[in-house]
This record gives structure tokens, sequence and C-alpha cells, in this order.
């Protein structure tokens, strides 16, 4: 008992539809789990600049020179509020 040569050919475009169809599955879910990563990636850069600035000004606020540094240039900062006391 064969298959008529319409039933091979409804076998075949369901196998190719099954194999699309499970190909942007998986194209969509390797896209959300980049996207995943990148979001959480974004967010550890905002807390890392965050945490930065903050460390910079509870050290700027003890009225010390607080020196930063950027590739080979240098700068002191400190605090106008400390200035102006002395």
């Amino acid at each position: 008992m064969g298959l008529s040569q319409q039933g091979k050919i409804i076998l075949a475009l369901l196998i190719a539809l099954a194999v699309a169809v499970g190909f942007i599955v998986f194209d969509k879910y390797a896209e959300a789990k980049q996207k995943e990563q990148l979001d959480i990636l974004q967010q550890g850069f905002q807390l890392g600049y965050q945490q930065a600035i903050l460390q910079i000004m509870q050290q700027a606020l003890t009225c010390q020179q607080v020196p930063l540094f950027a590739g080979n240039q240098t700068l002191s900062l400190v605090a106008v509020g400390c200035l102006q006391q002395g």
C-alpha cells in the first residue's frame, strides 16, 4: 500500500513546513536569549557607572583630592563646598 503522487507531495510539504517552523522557532528563541543577555549586560554597565559615581562623590565629600584617571590623563577632583570652607 503505497502513497499516491499527491500524498507524497503533501507529505514532503508538511515535512518542509515542520522544518521551516522549527527553524523560525529556534531563531526567535536565540534572538530572545541574546536580547536577554544584552539587557543584563546593559544593567551591569549602568550599575557600574552608578557605583563609580557614588564612590567618587563619597571620596570628594571627605574634602580631600580625588584623583581621576582616563587613559594617560589624570585629574584631581575637589568638592567646591570644601574650597569655600577653607
